[in-house]
Formats: structure tokens, sequence, C-alpha cells
């Protein structure tokens, strides 16, 4: 049977937490009252990050070990102190979204079932003038913690010199992120062309450690991710508690802090006294914002240098002086894509059908059933140069690591070649929800030795389950 509902009193407004006991972080025992409490406990910082933002709302409706969706429009059946505000996205079309005001918009949203907070990098009344810069620090599967940190201090390096200040979290899962505060004087585009000129700076000063290629093919060492900055992106944001099986918190931090910093240590448990003892680290970003002169400069440079515009996210329209959107070994097969081709990840790769998968995208546009029989899937509809073969698809990401270690253990004289940069994990993003694939690029193997494409043990259907490209 269900908990009764309890009433909070938060910011003038009664809020109702229904089955407030409901278990959120079944390996911690933490309920939805623990993480209401939390986020009450560090409510200034919060709504520092998303206060007057448009949010998407990320839900766990069965905790942090179910699968989430996101719902971008705002709940009808909403209390009318909740303040929302239209955007419209590349698509074309345009959703109502929740704009927090104050701590009760949290809690409210809470107990819709968000664990964390996914704000937009502009505030309602400027929606195409962002106010935030936004470097997300995505290291490839293998990669260890003290390398990342490194990387976050090269961008911090490189903020500075282009004049701007950068504001250190941790993310709360395996990446770092940092932001700069900007005037709002440019546009989406513009400060996705800045982020872009930053990533390749990073990856200059710190080649062996740092990259700014968008394809996992050619990627290693942290991934500098520039197109968190492309519009309609969001990023969890300071002092939200992320799904992770110990509760972990994307916690800000003092630059004097980064270098031995561990992700694990903040968590729901620890961060609220942190947070008492020390207060906000980012407070006074407010009033440092900068100017995207310097890095736009750069771009000009790397342009006239030769450098094309990196590849955007697969959903957005092709722009002006972006390069082939396809993946570098696909570009050296034979003949051109097909005509009916998508992408759909942000990763920039091939949508392709579950194996044996009636509902795939090869039967919505009518491919002949014998493009799977030719050994085109379950990796992609267009046959790839690299000797890539597919683990694992599954709806939670520990599902398909899973499904990767009984790989390993079947492999275990071949898994010893392949590099770190070789795994290739996706989170693949559906309407609603997101999913997760698992590759392995099977280049270091010697060719003898390279284990065939198996039947998947780890299978979902994303497609029979309502997948497909995000819309807005």
């Amino acid at each position: 049977m269900a908990d009764r509902k309890e009433i909070l009193e938060v910011a003038g407004h009664e809020v109702a937490i229904s089955n407030p006991g409901k278990i959120f972080f079944p390996r911690t025992g933490h309920t939805k009252l623990d993480l209401v409490r939390y986020y009450l406990s560090v409510a200034d910082g919060a709504m520092a990050g998303v206060a007057g933002r448009p949010m998407v709302l990320k839900r766990f409706v069965n905790g942090a070990e179910g699968e989430a969706f996101f719902q971008k429009r705002a709940p009808e059946s909403r209390p009318p102190w909740i303040d929302t505000v239209e955007l419209r996205f590349p698509s074309g079309r345009s959703a109502v979204e929740v704009v927090p005001r104050d701590a009760a918009t949290l809690v409210w949203a809470v107990n819709l079932g968000c664990i964390d907070l996914n704000p937009h990098p502009v505030r309602a009344d400027d929606l195409e003038h962002p106010d935030e810069l936004r470097v997300d620090l995505d290291p490839v599967p293998g990669v260890e913690w003290p390398q990342i940190v490194a990387v976050a201090l090269v961008a911090q390096a490189v903020l500075a010199d282009f004049g701007l200040t950068g504001w250190p979290k941790t993310s709360g899962s395996r990446g770092f992120h940092v932001y700069a505060r900007i005037e709002r004087r440019w546009d989406f585009a513009q400060v996705r062309r800045a982020a872009v000129a930053l990533a390749r700076e990073v990856e200059r000063r710190a080649p062996d450690l740092a990259t700014a290629k968008w394809w996992k093919e050619e990627r290693h060492g942290v991934f500098v991710d520039y197109n968190q900055n492309a519009k309609d992106r969001t990023v969890a944001s300071a002092y939200s508690v992320r799904p992770t099986p110990d509760a972990r918190v994307s916690t800000p931090l003092t630059w004097d802090e980064v270098a031995d910093c561990r992700p694990e240590a903040f968590t729901v448990d620890t961060v609220p006294e942190r947070y008492a003892q020390l207060g906000d680290p980012w407070r006074g970003m407010d009033e440092a914002a900068g100017s995207l002169e310097t890095l736009l400069a750069l771009a000009e440079r790397d342009e006239a240098a030769g450098l094309p515009d990196a590849p955007w996210p697969p959903h957005y329209d092709k722009q002006a002086g972006e390069p082939p959107r396809v993946q570098p070994s696909k570009r050296r097969s034979a003949g051109p894509p097909p005509a009916d081709a998508t992408t759909a990840s942000g990763t920039g790769d091939t949508a392709s059908p579950a194996p044996g998968n009636p509902g795939g995208p090869a039967a919505r546009t009518g491919q002949p059933a014998r493009r799977q029989a030719a050994g085109i899937q379950p990796a992609g509809r267009r046959r790839s140069t690299m000797p890539l073969i597919e683990v694992a698809r599954a709806a939670a990401k520990d599902e398909a690591m899973a499904g990767l270690d009984r790989w390993k253990e079947r492999h275990a004289d071949v898994w010893p070649y392949l590099q770190p940069a070789d795994v290739l994990v996706d989170s693949m993003r559906g309407r609603s929800s997101t999913w997760t694939r698992i590759r392995l690029n099977l280049r270091h193997v010697p060719e003898a030795e390279r284990p065939p494409q198996e039947e998947l043990d780890v299978d979902y259907d994303p497609w029979a389950r309502g997948g497909g490209r995000p819309g807005g």
C-alpha cells in the first residue's frame, strides 16, 4: 500500500509529497523524502543553477535504477505558482517548459520523480542568448580520474587565457564540468563556435590527454564536448543528485580542490554538511560574466588555417561549413550512403535495428530484409571499413556493461588487444528516454583472431517502445 501524502510548506507554498517513503536509491535506501530533504538543505546553491531558466523534467518514476524519460512539456495539472515559458527547438516544434523560481518548484519536481535538474543555459527573459558556456569533459572508457582532472585544469587555463573565469564541478558521474558565465550578447551558434575553438585549444595543449574529435572511433582520453552548447542541450546543474548507485552529487568546487577531489566523496549524505560549512563555492559567478570575443577570434584563425566547423548533433539541420556528417571510417566506403540513412545518437552514429527486429528502421523505411541477412546489422545499415561489432544494447547502462563483462569472459584472449578508445559506449536518446549501446572496434586485434558478430545476449529493442530521434 502506498504511503500517505506528506504536505510540506516551502517558500510560502504547500507542496504535496506522494508516497514519501518510496525507495529511490535501492542500494543506499534513500527515499523520495530523503531526496526532498537533500534539495532543501542546499536550496540556495541549487536554485543559483536553475532559477529563471527553462528546465527539462528528467523523470525516474521507478527510482534511480529504473528507466528515465524526458518530459519537456510542463504537466497540464500543475500548481498555479509553477512558472513556465515557451521554447522553440531546432526541429521546429515548441514546448512550454517549467521555469523554477523558488525551492518549492524543486520539491514539486522531485515529487514527479526528477532526481537531477536539467536547465537550459538561458534565462526565461531572453531565450536566444545564453549566459553560460559549458565545458563538458567526457572520458572514453578506461580513462582514470587523474587524467580527467588534469584536463579540467588545462580547460581552466585556456578559459583564463581567453578572458573567462572557469567554475568547476564534478558531474556526479564519470566526467567533469567547467562553466563560464558570459555576457548575453551571442546566440547559440556563436557560443557553440566559441566552445569548438576552446575544445581544439585544450586538445592542442594536451594532445595526449584530451580530444576535440566528435566521432567516437577517433577519440582518445577525455573528450571536450563542445556540442553541449548547441541549442536544446541540457546538463545536470550544480548540486544535482545523479542516478548512481551511491547517490552522488554534481558538486561545485574551488580550483584548489580539483586536483585532489574524488567524485565518490560527494553524495546526498555528505554534501549538505559540506554546504553548511563552506557555503557555495560558485557564489559570485553572476558577477564574473566575460566576453567571447577572444575565443571567437581564435575560431576565425582556426577556420583561416583550414579547420572546418565540427560536426553538429545529428538531429540538427546541416550547417554551413560543417564537414560531411559521416563517420570517418564510412567516408572511405564505396558508394554514397542510402538516401534514407538517418543518424540517431549524440555520437552521430547511424541508427540500426535490433537483430531480427521487424519494427526497426529498415522495416519502417521499406528496406528489404536481405540487408539484415547480408550481415549489415546489428552495427548499422551501412557496412563500415572499421571492424566494429556490437556487444549489447540495453535500457540501462549497468545492464549493457554487464553484457560487456560477459563478452570479456568469453573472449579473454582478445580483450587485452583492445584500447580504451576501442570500447564505444553510446548513450542513445529517443524521443522520451535513453538507452545504451556498446560496440567494440577490433582494429587492434589481429585479423585472424577477431571474433565474429554474435547474437546479443542483452538485446533491448528501443523501437518497440517508442524510441526515436529527439524532436522537441
